[in-house]
């Protein structure tokens, strides 16, 4: 989608800090963290909300996963414990609708993820 600010991330057209890419999934820094570990994981093929994935995505899903290991071992956080969010469409707190994966850690997480 020409509008969206992740496809145009994953086009190299708006910068970011990337910590992980392979051919289907890219990780960058979050802008605005809420934690002092705060990476997005997104799919390069634009999906609005997880509602968009089918059967025939399941390397797109096992990419976002392999991504979150990958980045937690990255940023020090995979032994130490790491949130994966993900916020699907409006009531569930999605504001970008390309779907993406937060990962937070770095610090002891409360129920409330800031």
């Amino acid at each position: 989608m020409e509008d969206c600010i992740f496809c145009r991330i994953v086009k190299g057209e708006i910068p970011s800090k990337k910590v992980y890419e392979d051919d289907l999934v890219l990780a960058f820094e979050d802008i605005h963290p809420m934690a002092p570990v705060h990476i997005i994981l997104i799919p390069k093929k634009h999906f609005a909300t997880v509602m968009d994935f089918s059967e025939g995505e399941k390397d797109i899903i096992y990419a976002l996963i392999h991504g979150a290991q990958e980045v937690a071992k990255k940023m020090g956080i995979a032994e130490r414990g790491f949130r994966i969010a993900m916020n699907v469409n409006p009531e569930g707190g999605q504001v970008i609708f390309h779907v993406h994966l937060h990962v937070l850690g770095g610090r002891k997480l409360t129920d409330e993820l800031g």
